[in-house]
């Protein structure tokens, strides 16, 4: 069965298609991105404005319009932290569903962790033992723990790298003295969550998951996406660190130019690496794995899972499962 994911971020709006069917592997077909910034189309009472509601909109459309010519029986819709926080979202879905036809669902932070956590699962395997993966988007850091399919500890934190872009790196490059302040205060709100995190086990395996973690693998000498999703990818903190003296001098433009970077995530490149650096001192992780698959391949997975439609997306993300500790924070 070929299905169609639409992913509305802080940032991009993604259509991944893929040719699916349970127990097996999910193909991608095709995938396709628009660049709509929406975590930046806020006004001061933190509602979406018109402006960026339009343009929502006019990408869902077409978006939804190719997955149709596309082939696919069913699209899987989902909207994270931008909509999920924006004072008029039920008002920005409802003019959305009226003009498309698509009824976007608002995944909650602990539902993304919850998601991206089972992709995990799934690409390492049982023999990986006990799993923490780490995902950062633009707007929060999902962080989860545990050994089966569903963790024992999910946890969605504002630490996402272009709302700290916004709210703490305003220049261009940001000051040697901004960075310095935005690691402390990293390291003290990442305190409570490690400990949470750590209190149900030490992993086997740390993971990094999303395109920040990708580029900044990239960066440090992983192997680029030529090169397939089942080349072993990896970034410790060593460079990490190395990595982040060097990014952090240039300008956004001049980050661009780096193999890797995108023009839309150069801006935010430097927080995102500080976040990944910040998490992993807290969680005393010396090297993480690149894992390809996330979010958008674990709401996949869940689909098959329930015969393609027997279970909604949101609503109960642990899966009726007791024992799962599901918090979003500040």
């Amino acid at each position: 069965m070929r299905l169609g994911v639409l992913d509305v971020g802080s940032n991009t709006v993604h259509l991944l298609v893929v040719d699916a069917h349970r127990g097996g592997h999910p193909m991608p077909m095709s995938s396709t991105k628009a660049t709509l910034r929406l975590s930046e189309s806020m006004d001061d009472q933190g509602r979406i404005t018109p402006a960026g509601a339009a343009r929502l909109t006019a990408t869902v459309a077409e978006f939804s319009s190719i997955a149709k010519t596309s082939g696919c029986a069913e699209l899987m819709a989902f909207a994270t932290s931008a909509v999920r926080e924006a004072a008029n979202s039920e008002e920005v879905l409802a003019r959305v569903r009226s003009a498309t036809g698509v009824n976007l669902q608002v995944l909650s932070g602990a539902e993304e962790a919850n998601r991206t956590f089972l992709a995990v699962r799934r690409w390492y395997g049982w023999s990986a033992g006990r799993i923490l993966n780490l995902d950062i988007g633009g707007g929060s850091l999902e962080m989860s723990n545990g050994a089966d399919e569903q963790p024992d500890v999910a946890l969605s934190l504002q630490l996402g790298a272009g709302r700290l872009t916004r709210d703490w790196l305003r220049h261009d490059p940001p000051g040697k003295r901004r960075v310095a302040v935005l690691r402390d205060w990293l390291d003290a709100e990442l305190v409570l969550p490690s400990k949470q995190l750590l209190e149900v086990g030490r992993p086997d395996l740390a993971v990094g998951t999303s395109k920040t973690f990708r580029s900044l693998a990239r960066l440090t000498g992983a192997a680029p996406s030529a090169a397939g999703p089942r080349v072993r990818r990896t970034l410790t903190s060593s460079s990490l660190r190395q990595l982040i003296a060097f990014i952090s001098r240039m300008t956004a433009a001049d980050r661009a130019e780096l193999e890797g970077v995108s023009s839309d995530r150069s801006q935010q490149l430097v927080a995102g690496a500080l976040v990944a650096e910040a998490s992993m001192r807290a969680l005393s992780l010396d090297t993480l794995e690149i894992c390809p698959w996330a979010l958008r391949e674990g709401l996949i997975l869940r689909k098959l899972d329930t015969d393609l439609g027997s279970e909604p997306i949101t609503g109960g993300s642990n899966g009726g499962q007791p024992g799962t500790i599901e918090t979003v924070s500040r």
